[in-house]
């Protein structure tokens, strides 16, 4: 009987690292050496291109951009598609401000308009002033704060509801459904 290594795993050659040799054959050769600076690199050997013989994910056909093609930016539909949700820009028999806007909408804020008129609120607190504005524009909270300050005051307090009426004029005021008032 032939005596092999004590350990079952070595190799029953001898370990000499000056040969260049490994136990288990030929030493692989070296990496190559990296491209100079601005030379493409070409892809890793095991490198293979997708094949569009049979359709799927990411491939045209499925709703997907096939490879290499341009994806759209985040919150943007493909082209000629409208975002979920969106109306397009002209509708026609339409009212501009959709279904849910039917006194239009402010053109800086979007906000739709409000059935209330800011100058029917705004007299109303300057010519009434015991809160009658805020009652109008559905706001009866402050309506019922204004005239309790009206009336514990004597009438002092009567100018919280005209300097209301003034700012209710002088901008854009909502009213209690978060619409903004006409004007």
């Amino acid at each position: 009987m032939t005596q092999g290594p004590e350990n079952p795993y070595e190799p029953n050659q001898p370990n000499d690292s000056s040969s260049g040799d490994s136990p288990y054959g030929a030493t692989p050769p070296p990496p190559p050496p990296p491209p100079p600076y601005g030379e493409p690199q070409s892809p890793p050997p095991s490198y293979e291109q997708p094949s569009y013989e049979q359709p799927g994910y990411g491939q045209p056909g499925y709703g997907q951009p096939g490879y290499g093609q341009p994806q759209p930016a985040y919150g943007q539909a493909p082209y000629g598609q409208q975002p979920y949700g969106q109306m397009p820009y002209q509708t026609y028999g339409a009212s501009p401000a959709g279904p849910g806007a039917p006194y239009g909408v402010h053109p800086v804020t979007g906000i739709p308009y409000s059935d209330k008129s800011k100058v029917v609120a705004g007299l109303l607190q300057i010519l009434v002033p015991f809160g009658i504005g805020r009652f109008y524009i559905g706001d009866s909270g402050i309506g019922i704060a204004q005239l309790l300050v009206t009336i514990f005051t004597c009438g002092i307090g009567a100018l919280w509801p005209v300097i209301d009426g003034i700012i209710m004029l002088a901008s854009d005021s909502k009213d209690a459904n978060g619409l903004m008032l006409r004007s």
